[in-house]
């Protein structure tokens, strides 16, 4: 796993000036490959490239990047693995390619050199990585079909920048950090920032499944080419619509098992010391449970424990490791701990990002990084095999379509009265409170927004902002019929990229260990997309077909439990730990003299959560974060 930058621009500059450039923005990245790192320059074309490595294949100066093709024709920095490539050298040897390595990057440069940029579809795995045609004179950035892998980019100035993160980004001369209010309506909706946005104006995430290829000549015509898609997750939905699966719900478990078996077999490939997250959940539990079936000896397993038992999963992962025989190490965590780990929150994450799950995901990934240097997760099962509790709100929503609309929007706007007056019910007046707007949703699409929305009206709490849409749309073609379908679309492009892997890869790359993620091999997704929806998820009961699955491993008694989800308790600690810090971040002077919040808006909803008036601390996390990442930005 590695950091990547770099830039093409059609400014003149001298040999010098381009290698101190592009040598800053690669020392950025240095926690994502604090093993070496690398810078090429191409003076005459305006091209510079810079690498951090972190060694996990060939661990020699033969891995080192960038890497250049035999040909001389390609110049790479690549982040991330394609497990498959030593299954594409025997073609390619035959094809007259040799190696002087093991490492993949220079089986991918073979590739491209034999196939051109389509050798891409060839590739299982995650990646992001930038590729220089010296004889077409293009550069192109590349990302991985799910987007496990980040990489923003830029134009400015007449070049075109490019990075893992936007620290790197950030570190070139014609990088302006100029805050898009949008941008910033959408984070306190979602509590992170979707594709293609980011939170700086002109800055762009690229999207999962595209690349985008820009030339010297558009530079110089002033043109800014857009990505173009190479896969989609639509297109496997949609195939998955028109080709279901046949077949019994145990010959489909069959198949299904055989191929994540497979996913992850290839990612246990490694010359560094690998383990396993371990919760004890359904999808942490049957990654644990093939690897060790695929291994010799006991496979390292990792897992955190909170003194609060609300939020402690400890004991259950314990059960599942000591049933599989792993080589388990837990660590219990104090308040301490956790609350040690906010400040770094603004530098991990770079932009702002509120999932608060991110405090333990780092403290776990700090733990494991002790001992391994490869972690494989569980990560992409409830999104492809509908297991998260809020796909059951189908049912709710069944029942109020029932309702007149026109009644439904009447009632709605109660949500607009005083939060004191919903206090006189106490926790339940909060919820009712909170639900309320869900009644005037006019359709599904509007409705399952609501449900994934911290704050329904971000446009008010952001001065000057006019929110992107993030409407939820359901392309052409997929079936509007099954909202479970859509449902678990909707989440695997825009929630699990942007929020989950995001939480993952900045967590886990900031104490520099590599998170592999064997359930979001592309050939699962396409799978998953073709198993008929009610072995996924009947009622109450999601992830069946999963579960099945896990059951041939570990006994259900085991890992049969509700699923508590990895938080942390902050609405206590924001009235006790936490109140200090909060109460000087959420000042009004403070907050009115930087210009962004609604100053009045925000001190009500501090003010009413301290007097218990409603359960605003999603609302407060989500302005600390900001608040926090803005005194570091500006700072």
């Amino acid at each position: 796993m590695c950091g990547i930058t770099g830039f093409i621009s059609t400014v003149q500059t001298s040999a010098e000036t381009q290698e101190s450039i592009i040598r800053s923005m690669t020392d950025t990245l240095s926690h994502r490959g604090p093993d070496s790192s690398g810078t090429l320059c191409f003076p005459e074309s305006g091209v510079a490239l810079g690498h951090a490595r972190l060694a996990i294949l060939e661990l020699s100066p033969l891995g080192h990047q960038p890497m250049l093709s035999t040909c001389k024709r390609y110049s790479i920095v690549y982040n991330g693995e394609v497990y498959n490539h030593l299954s594409l050298r025997p073609e390619l040897e035959q094809l007259g390619h040799h190696f002087r390595s093991t490492s993949d990057t220079e089986t991918i440069l073979a590739a491209i050199a034999q196939w051109g940029l389509q050798a891409v579809n060839r590739f299982i795995g995650m990646f992001a990585f930038a590729l220089w045609d010296r004889e077409k004179r293009e550069l192109t950035l590349v990302r991985d079909r799910l987007g496990i892998k980040p990489l923003y980019y830029r134009y400015a100035g007449g070049a075109c920048i490019f990075g893992s993160e936007l620290k790197a980004l950030k570190a070139h001369p014609d990088f302006k950090s100029t805050i898009d209010r949008n941008s910033l309506a959408v984070y306190f909706r979602h509590n992170y920032i979707p594709a293609p946005h980011s939170i700086y104006q002109d800055t762009h995430k690229l999207s999962p499944g595209t690349m985008l290829t820009v030339s010297e000549k558009e530079l110089k015509d002033g043109k800014h080419p857009e990505p173009v898609p190479y896969w989609s997750a639509f297109d496997a939905w949609k195939h998955g619509q028109d080709n279901p699966l046949s077949g019994s719900e145990e010959e489909i478990a069959n198949q299904l098992e055989d191929l994540i078996s497979d996913a992850v077999k290839q990612r246990m490939l490694s010359d560094v010391p690998l383990g396993a997250f371990l919760s004890g959940g359904i999808d942490s539990s049957l990654v644990a449970a093939l690897m060790q079936k695929g291994s010799t000896n006991s496979i390292k397993t990792f897992s955190i424990g909170f003194e609060n038992q609300t939020y402690n999963e400890a004991p259950h992962a314990k059960a599942v490791a000591q049933h599989l025989g792993t080589d388990h190490t837990e660590l219990y965590v104090s308040t301490a701990d956790v609350l040690s780990s906010i400040p770094k929150i603004p530098t991990i994450w770079d932009e702002p990002f509120a999932d608060s799950s991110q405090i333990p995901t780092y403290c776990l990934s700090k733990l494991t990084r002790k001992h391994v240097t490869v972690s494989l997760s569980g990560d992409g099962g409830d999104e492809l095999f509908a297991g998260y509790t809020r796909y059951t709100l189908k049912g709710i929503w069944d029942k109020l379509r029932r309702i007149p609309l026109p009644l439904r929007q009447m009632a709605s706007k109660f949500e607009q009265l005083p939060d004191a007056l919903f206090s006189l019910f106490g926790n339940t007046g909060a919820k009712i409170h909170r639900r309320l707007n869900a009644l005037g949703c006019s359709n599904f699409n509007d409705f399952y927004r609501y449900i994934l929305s911290h704050n329904t009206r971000p446009s008010s709490l952001v001065l000057g902002s006019n929110e992107y849409s993030t409407h939820l749309q359901t392309p052409a073609g997929l079936d509007l019929d099954s909202a479970y379908s859509r449902m678990t679309y909707w989440d695997t492009v825009m929630y699990l990229p942007d929020d989950i892997l995001t939480k993952v890869d900045r967590a886990s790359m900031a104490v520099s260990l590599e998170a592999r993620v064997p359930l979001l091999d592309h050939r699962i997704v396409e799978l998953a997309a073709r198993v008929p929806m009610q072995m996924k998820i009947q009622g109450t009961d999601g992830k069946r077909i999963l579960k099945k699955i896990l059951y041939r491993h570990v006994p259900r008694t085991i890992v049969d439990r509700p699923k508590m989800g990895f938080g942390i308790p902050f609405q206590d600690w924001l009235r006790s730990d936490l109140r200090d810090w909060a109460h000087e971040l959420l000042s009004p002077a403070r907050i009115r003299q930087q210009g962004y919040l609604d100053a009045t808006a925000v001190n009500r909803m501090w003010t009413s959560f301290l007097k218990g008036h409603a359960t605003w601390q999603y609302h407060l996390w989500d302005i600390l974060v900001f608040q926090s990442w803005l005194e570091n930005a500006e700072g």
